[in-house]
């Protein structure tokens, strides 16, 4: 009986214990919204050849190490940038990983999650988006979300 109760006690401890994580994780509307608030915020360079891919404008350093990471295999920067649905699949899956781990750090709070992910994505940090035209990236990124949310 003691076995029976202690086994019962550690269940639930567990459970209780792995709720507030389970609650942190992003609903798909969340991470659909970002992704396209940075598809619509991305810099338009008016040069075709600016070495940029997709409506994202990612590098294709970047692009290799996503694709082979999300796709588990290499993507060229061609054919990432004709195939819109691929490029929107790849681009989903960074920004889910990221958007789960920066909402876990920033104790469930959205915005600030929002402006860690901007962040990152045009810098690869999460802070430090505070001036200039980094800080003008994060809050028209962050409009978009707001609009899209």
């Amino acid at each position: 009986m003691r076995i029976l109760l202690g086994s019962f006690v550690l269940s639930v401890g567990l459970a209780v214990a792995l709720a507030p994580v389970q609650a942190q994780i992003p609903a798909k509307p969340q991470v659909t919204a970002i992704v396209e608030a940075l598809r619509q915020a991305a810099p338009k360079t008016g040069r075709s050849n600016d070495g940029l891919y997709s409506d994202w404008q990612v590098k294709p350093g970047t692009l290799a190490v996503w694709s082979k990471s999300c796709l588990k295999r290499q993507v060229t920067p061609a054919q990432f940038d004709r195939n819109p649905a691929l490029a929107r699949q790849v681009i989903t899956c960074v920004v889910q990983d990221e958007f789960n781990q920066r909402l876990r750090l920033n104790a469930n709070n959205e915005s600030s999650t929002v402006q860690a992910v901007a962040c990152w994505w045009m810098t690869g940090k999460d802070k430090g988006c505070t001036s200039g035209a980094t800080a003008n990236y994060v809050r028209t990124v962050t409009q978009y979300y707001q609009k899209l949310r």
